[in-house]
Order: structure tokens, then sequence, then C-alpha cells
């Protein structure tokens, strides 16, 4: 471009010489060479000004190979310090133990993920974390022996002849109902007559009639044990509604397991637990589903586990609130708690994902089983609207957490993130446990299945439009609102309990629903020991006629809460720090 201006420049110079020939004056001749002089020097500055334009604009990310190299990195590297924010527990992904990938730079300065594919035993944990229940690392190791050992019953089924519903359930098709399956537990507990396998799931009938089968399968058996399913557990009461044929129903199933004179005779041994078990109509037929046995037995034994939920907040950021409702329950005596995920907030999940690597947490990815509606937002609309069925679903988190530990803690409390059991007069769960059990001895001599705790409303508004709590961040939900309903809810309504897990068959989100041994019993324990602290913005749905007469009309101030302040506080700042929550320009003005 810069060539063909200097030839149309100097192209009219030669003017005078095609007029005038070689008859130029002196005078003449001095004037041409001064203009082709000139002519010249300026098409020698616009080569010089066209290439530094032409290099500084293929540095800038024209593309072009060999110019711009400083300016192109130097831009690479900005984007590639962007962080990254990671949704994978938004779509249902267990999170929180991947690995980071191995990032190298190539020549051009493009950071990319260099590890090389790996094969499909290296696999097997990344897998067996997201489905945990199927037994994927056991048929991986076994799938060669496995397939042709059987001559006498069904193959062992291979994980891709497993019928899977929205990731999580496996389903199985009798000749009266669909059953949706989701976990399977061993339960040798003393007060169990028979060692069992328990299997919680869904079916889509009421009072299922249907005969059905455990296939048992052992470690280095040849073929499955074939057991009767002896019990149709109703995880339910049928006064509450949706007990209709056709709607999804939580059951909780039983198999005994063999006599020890059939595990002898199969060469196992007496106390060998079943790998897995799969469920059929006509016992050795094919089956359509594997689940693995949970059979956790810890080394030590804790005191208190809490379960939670499916969490459902898809674009409600309780992230703050949640590092509190943890940090506090650790202070209480929480040993470890276990939350469900539906589906949440991306700064939930870096919180959930942050305490799951401290293994205080541990997060479980759930969805709705059948024909339920999974996609997120409209499945939060559905168990808005179907609140019945939103009941129902939940019992099978709760379900699944009781029977996940029951070697492993000694009690387990279901709450929500806005509950806390607070104890009055002592610091600690462990304390106050302490002082219930034999106060509930003294008055039956029998051993309780739970202990419930009486519901009071802790308001998220109540004085706010005043003035905040002097020398408490107003990040500190729970410290900022001490102002409480005078009355609290009626004995045995909205109550939530330690659970004896000795004693409990079936669990419901404020009271065990079956038992071992006979009824189930629950000690109240009276509010000047300890009560449910409850952080709402309104009443429940079932109180808001006599919302504001009866619990929002007269109000007091309770502090217990702030006998944990000093550590609370601190603790719940190191952690927001170091996940990066604070706004650095007003994390002072927070704090007064």
């Amino acid at each position: 471009m810069a060539e063909g201006q200097i030839l149309r420049m100097c192209h009219w110079t030669r003017w005078p010489l095609l007029a005038g020939g070689n008859h130029l004056r002196p005078f003449q001749r001095s004037v041409y060479v001064l203009v082709v002089w000139t002519c010249l020097c300026y098409g020698l500055f616009q080569i010089s000004s066209h290439g530094s334009a032409d290099s500084s604009s293929s540095g800038a990310g024209a593309g072009y190979a060999g110019a711009g190299p400083v300016n192109s990195r130097l831009l690479l590297q900005k984007v590639t310090e962007t962080p990254l924010t990671s949704t994978a527990a938004s779509s249902g992904v267990a999170v929180g133990t991947a690995t980071q990938p191995a990032t190298s730079t190539d020549p051009a300065g493009v950071k990319i993920d260099r590890t090389k594919p790996t094969d499909d035993e290296d696999m097997a944990p990344f897998i067996q974390q997201r489905v945990p229940n199927v037994p994927f690392e056991f048929w991986l190791r076994e799938k060669a022996k496995i397939y042709g050992k059987n001559h006498t019953c069904a193959f062992y089924p291979s994980v891709f002849d497993i019928k899977f519903n929205n990731n999580y359930w496996q389903m199985f098709r009798s000749s009266n109902g669909t059953f949706y399956l989701y976990g399977a537990y061993h339960d040798n507990r003393p007060a169990v007559a028979k060692a069992t396998i328990r299997i919680l799931g869904m079916i889509d009938r009421i009072e299922p009639t249907v005969k059905t089968h455990c296939l048992l399968w052992y470690d280095a058996a040849k073929d499955p044990v074939v057991m009767p399913v002896v019990e149709y557990k109703y995880v339910w009461n049928q006064k509450w509604g949706n007990y209709k044929q056709g709607l999804l129903q939580p059951y909780l199933m039983a198999c005994h397991l063999p006599t020890a004179a059939v595990l002898a005779n199969k060469g196992l041994p007496l106390d060998q637990v079943p790998i897995s078990v799969s469920l059929t109509e006509k016992g050795c037929e094919p089956p359509t589903n594997n689940l693995r046995v949970n059979n956790n037995v810890p080394a030590k034994k804790g005191r208190f586990a809490v379960c939670v939920k499916g969490l459902d907040f898809l674009r409600e950021d309780l992230s703050v609130r949640l590092v509190e409702w943890i940090e506090l329950l650790g202070l209480l005596g929480a040993d470890k708690i276990f939350l469900y995920e539906l589906e949440v907030h991306p700064n939930i999940s870096k919180v959930l994902r942050y305490y799951q690597q401290t293994g205080r947490v541990q997060l479980t990815p759930i969805t709705l089983p059948g024909e339920q509606p999974n996609v997120p937002g409209l499945r939060h609309m559905y168990l808005k609207s179907k609140i019945t069925s939103k009941r129902q679903n939940e019992v099978i988190p709760y379900n699944d957490c009781l029977y996940r530990n029951l070697h492993s803690y000694d009690y387990i409390a279901l709450m929500d993130t806005d509950e806390v059991i607070l104890p009055k007069n002592v610091q600690t769960w462990n304390e106050l446990i302490d002082i219930i059990v034999p106060k509930s001895l003294a008055a039956a001599n029998y051993t309780r299945a739970s202990y419930n705790f009486r519901n009071v409303y802790f308001w998220d508004d109540a004085e706010h439009s005043h003035r905040w709590e002097a020398n408490i961040p107003r990040h500190m939900h729970m410290l900022q609102h001490v102002y409480r309903s005078y009355n609290y809810t009626k004995p045995n309504q909205y109550v939530k309990c330690f659970h004896n897990v000795q004693k409990i068959l079936t669990l419901h989100n404020h009271f065990p629903l079956a038992c071992l041994g006979g009824g189930c019993t629950s000690y109240p324990v009276e509010p000047e020991t300890a009560h449910l602290q409850h952080y709402r913005a309104d009443c429940v749905s079932t109180l808001k006629k006599s919302c504001d007469t009866e619990y929002k009309q007269h109000l007091v101030k309770d502090t217990i809460i702030w006998r944990y302040k000093e550590d609370l506080i601190p603790r719940v700042s190191q952690v927001l720090k170091s996940l990066d929550f604070f706004d650095q320009n007003k994390a002072e003005a927070n704090q007064l």
C-alpha cells in the first residue's frame, strides 16, 4: 500500500520532463530536484508509520504469526487470571472431592488441561461418588469373572443393564406397580430380630400386594441368594393426603438375610454382608436394578449428626447465613452435617464445597423420581404448588440419612437451615443430652426413641426498621435477630428432635413414624431446658390466620445465642474472608 502511494506521488514529478524535454533552465532544474527529494522523504515517512500501525494491530489480537507476541501474551495472561465459577452443584453433580486439572502453557501462551485421558478403573472413584447407590467399583473390578459364572440363577447385572430414572433412582416394573429405588442398607441393630437388608424407594401403589424378592449378591459367591420381601413399610400417614392409587408413595422394604446354614452351604462367612441387592418379582429373573448395600461401620462412633432435606435455593443467596448456621452447629457439638441438594445458588455451592473439603459436611445430589419435573426452576414451582408431594419426597433423604448412619452416630437431628436446637443452661448438645436422658428415665424407666423440642419463632424483621445490635456484624443473621414470639407453638406441633438411632425404623420431619420394639415414644423437653429457634419472616401457612395475634403481637428479647458470639463471629469471618465474600470497601461499615 505504501509503495503504491510513492509511485503515484512521484509519477507527477515527470511532467516537466514530458512537457519540456531536456530544455530546462538551471532554476527549473533546482526546483524539480527539490520536489523529487520532498516526495521521497514523504514516502519513507508513510512506510514507517504504516508499519508501526500494522504491528500494533497484530499485537492486539489480529492473529498474524510473529506479530506483537508481547502484547498478545499480556492479554492472555489477564484472561486466564479471571476466576471461573463452578456450577456442578447446581446441576445435580456431587462436588468437593474432585482434583483440579493439571494445566500447562503451550508456546502461544494458552493455558489448557494437559491431563491424559484415563482408563475405566481410574474413573471408578469419580463415578462411584456421583452414583453412590450403584456398586460401580465392585462391578468394574469383578465384571470379567461374574458375567459367565452363574448357571442356576440370574447373572449379576451390568451397570449398563440398570434402568436409571432421573440420575439417582433405579426402576423395577412389576405386574402391579412401578418401583423407583433410591438406597439399600444393612440393618443388624440389637433391636432387630433378624439381620435385614432394607430398600428405600417410592412405588406408584398404595398398600402394594405384589410378591417380590431380593437377589442378594455376595462377593465370591457363584450365584445370588434369593430371599422374599417380608415387609412394605409405608413411610407416610394416609390421613396426610395423596393416598391415591397411581401417585408415588414412599416405602421401606425389607428382606431378611439368609440363615447360617445357607451361607455355609455357599461357602460364605456367617458375618458376610451382601455387596449389593436387586429387586425382582419372580426371583431368578434378569434384574433391572442393582443397589449397593450401605454398611458404614467407622472405627469411632460420633454423638450427633444433622440431616437436611433437599436444598432448593436456585436464586436465593443464603450463603452467608449458611456459614453462620454451620459454624454454630459446630460449636454446639454436631459431628457432621449431611445435606441433600436439589438446586442452589452458586454462592451456596461455593460454601458447601468449602465445608465438604474440611470433612464437616457431606453433600448428596438428589432428584425427584418418576415423571415429576426436574428442570431447575420448574421443579421449584412444582414443589411449591404440590405441598403434599413435596413432603412425601422429603422423607426419602431423611430416611436415607438415618440408614447411612446406623452405625456412625448415637443421635441424628432433622433440621432446616433456618432452625437450631439451643440449650438454655449449658453450652453443647452433649451436655444437654446428658441432662435430658436421666430426666426422661426418672419420669418413666425406658429409653425414648426421640427427645423433642418446642418451636418458637425469631422474626426476621423484628426491630431492624429501627436499629442494629451493637458490636455484632450485620451479616450475622442469628446474632442480630434476637426478638422472638412470646408464645411457643403448641406442644407436639412443629417440634424437632434428637432421634435415637438404635430405636428408629422410619422418620418424618417432626417425629419418628415407626420404631423398633413397639410404638414410638418421644420425651418432650421443657422450654426452660432447651428449645428450637426458628428464624422466619412469617408463620408457616397452617398458622397464617392466628400468626399476628398469637405470635407477632407479643415479642420478647432473647439473647441466649449471644453466649456463642465470641467464638462464632471470628469463625464466620474467617470462612467468609477465605471465600472472598467481603467487599473490602464496605467491610468496616458492616462491623458497626
